[in-house]
């Protein structure tokens, strides 16, 4: 079997080429040949040696496959070494994306040069984890302390341009990128430019005070977290001791985080997502629709920032309001998110004009007539979205996909109203939808294969992760926060405070306690569904009273100041007595004995909720594995990547 690696004399410079698609990930055949390329170069008649990638991109990170398992020698810190110590001038060439191990074998090399298209990073944290090769030591020596510390804690790549800024890029190539390496390294070898390793390079002067102020930004950010705390002590013994110091630090703590509960569950949920975009049942070369121009019916908060997820990928946008004052007041949303997108740095007023230029408005339903995609966004009113999936059968042309963003509603019955139930599916997106990442894709009795193909792909355009559902209340996520909310009322009543409750699911890691959860959404939409319903479909008095009376004292939750909490100007939730009075007499009359309840107990009750449901929803193939659900509530409802969702956290509690 060949080499994945090759070299080559091009004069008086070594050219190694790395050649293993599809991202030229480091695999043990990979390393080998790096380590054999460079062993070789050594002794031949080349003056500067150049590292470089086939493909669409450079080293983009290590072999995922490898993952979990020993890995074989050479190990890539062995192999980084053996670059560094070369006596030739290496010269590191990136297109692409050189992410984690691919930017640490970077880092080892004396120059590096990219495209200006290109990215580099070390995002070993999203996986719970740190730069095992020595990213936490060479990062700090030529970009400075702070630069290195927002680079690795991030885990965000960044552009070359950036890069360069920072003193991790030397130079930005125009044009070719192999000749214009090559003809740089014959710049460098004609001009005696140094052999200069990083390792040797002196950390930039910082302020002491700088890793406690990390230490203590990270624990409210990363709650829990451990990798995060490493990556700090790593670079600071780095950069207060020596580099031979460091990566022994480095080696220690990345092997404690590798064999962390965190990393397992962070890197259960890496995997889970790229299988949750597998459809079981739907053949690999099932053909999809093209989509162009795409419609949205609701001018609201969730329409507004579906628009705005469909503008942002490239894609021409139409809303579609009632009148002219609910079209006004929708694109005015827009208009606000976009400027408040660009006054945090997100967007630039270029890209931010840009994309609000993609989206028309409009009151006709007949300016849908030549989209390839509509996506209803009203509230949940079943009547009236089968009102408007009946005017947009009539008027949407033939092959038009028409989806519903509905959290709860029965995506089958809604169908039934159309002459083409085949072309009708479920989008829920979760709000702010240009910003959550999740979707649910509810696959309906009569969803056409090459519907449900189109809207997957559709889904990984616009920056979403897309999980399958099947037909039920609420899906897989709502489903199962039904539960989940009706066992944190039951332990308001036992005798628990919201404070406790949410404190004690936050410390957890939860991203929001579930009582600050429904302040956020509103109390009173609740409140409204339970309405309409007979007792016997509102089930146990005791999941719902205490909220039906916040509501009727006009405590709506964060919109009118007031619900299980009261909140300021600046909508932070405090305490109040009041609130607890109320729970305390609302136990009373239920007959409810009030004791004391652990933290301890608030996480077990409220989890296991959300698991048993899990479980059911599985049992009726409503999901198709246990790893979308742990998908959905990692992406869409704040449970902690670190804890894998729900169902991996059962599973390995046992």
């Amino acid at each position: 079997m060949s080499s994945p690696v090759s070299y080559e004399l091009e004069g008086n410079i070594g050219v190694i080429t790395v050649d293993n698609p599809p991202v030229n990930a480091l695999s043990q055949p990979v390393r080998q040949g790096l380590l054999d390329a460079v062993t070789a170069a050594q002794a031949d008649g080349s003056e500067a040696l150049v590292i470089l990638c086939a493909g669409r991109t450079f080293i983009a990170g290590a072999d995922i496959t490898e993952f979990g398992k020993p890995l074989k020698s050479p190990w890539l810190p062995e192999l980084l070494a053996a670059i560094e110590a070369s006596e030739k001038r290496v010269i590191a060439a990136i297109h692409g994306t050189a992410l984690g191990g691919g930017f640490e074998t970077a880092l080892s090399a004396h120059y590096r040069c990219a495209v200006a298209t290109a990215k580099i990073g070390l995002p070993e944290i999203k996986l719970g984890l740190l730069p095992g090769a020595g990213g936490t030591q060479r990062t700090p020596r030529l970009a400075g302390v702070q630069a290195a510390l927002e680079l690795i804690t991030s885990g965000t790549p960044i552009a070359a341009e950036e890069g360069q800024a920072i003193g991790l890029i030397d130079r930005i190539i125009e044009g070719d990128l192999r000749e214009g390496a090559i003809a740089w390294a014959r710049d460098l070898a004609a001009s005696d430019a140094p052999v200069r390793r990083s390792s040797e390079q002196p950390v930039p002067e910082f302020d002491p005070g700088i890793f406690d102020a990390w230490r203590a930004e990270l624990a409210k950010r990363a709650r829990g977290q451990i990798a995060p705390e490493h990556i700090v002590t790593c670079v600071e013994v780095g950069a207060t001791t020596s580099f031979a110091e460091g990566m022994a630090k480095e080696r220690e703590l990345f092997m404690e985080c590798m064999d962390s509960p965190q990393s397992a569950g962070m890197r259960h949920i890496f995997f889970a997502e790229r299988t949750a975009a597998k459809v079981e049942g739907l053949a690999k070369d099932t053909p999809q629709r093209t989509i162009a121009k795409v419609g949205i019916i609701g001018g609201g908060t969730m329409g507004g920032g579906i628009a705005m997820s469909f503008a942002n990928a490239g894609f021409d946008v139409t809303l579609i309001e009632v009148d002219d004052e609910a079209l006004k007041r929708g694109l005015g949303i827009i208009e606000r998110n976009y400027a408040g997108s660009v006054k945090r740095g997100k967007l630039s007023e270029s890209d931010a004009a840009g994309h609000r230029a993609r989206i028309a408005g409009s009151t006709d339903y007949a300016s849908l007539a030549d989209v390839d995609l509509v996506v209803e966004a009203v509230f949940e009113d079943p009547e009236l979205k089968k009102t408007i999936f009946k005017k947009l059968d009539d008027t949407c042309k033939t092959g038009a996909i028409l989806a519903t963003n509905t959290s709860y509603q029965d995506v089958d019955a809604i169908a039934a109203v159309t002459g083409r139930p085949q072309d009708v599916i479920g989008m829920h997106f979760f709000s702010p939808a240009h910003i959550m990442k999740l979707l649910e894709v509810v696959r309906g009795a009569k969803t056409a294969d090459d519907v449900l193909s189109t809207v997957m792909g559709l889904a990984k355009k616009i920056g979403k992760v897309p999980v399958v559902s099947g037909v039920c209340y609420g899906f897989i996520g709502n489903r199962m926060l039904k539960p989940y909310g009706e066992t944190a009322q039951l332990m308001l009543l036992e005798g628990a405070s919201p404070e406790q409750i949410d404190n004690a699911m936050e410390a957890w890691g939860m991203a929001m306690g579930p009582l600050r959860v429904f302040d956020l959404a509103g109390l009173d939409v609740g409140y409204k569904a339970r309405q309409a319903l007979s007792d016997a479909e509102k089930g146990d008095p005791k999941s719902y009273r205490v909220p039906d009376l916040l509501v009727e004292l006009g405590r709506m939750g964060q919109k009118s100041g007031a619900g299980f909490y009261s909140y300021d100007e600046n909508r932070r939730a405090i305490p109040d007595p009041a609130v607890d009075k109320l729970i305390e007499i609302a136990a009373e009359d239920l007959g409810v004995e009030r004791r004391t309840i652990t933290d301890e107990e608030i996480v077990d009750r409220l989890i296991s909720a959300l698991v048993n449901e899990g479980r059911k929803i599985l049992d009726e193939g409503i999901a198709q594995r246990s790893s979308d659900i742990d998908v959905v509530y990692v992406y869409g409802y704040g449970f902690p990547a670190s804890r894998g969702g729900p169902m991996f956290y059962a599973d390995n509690k046992g």
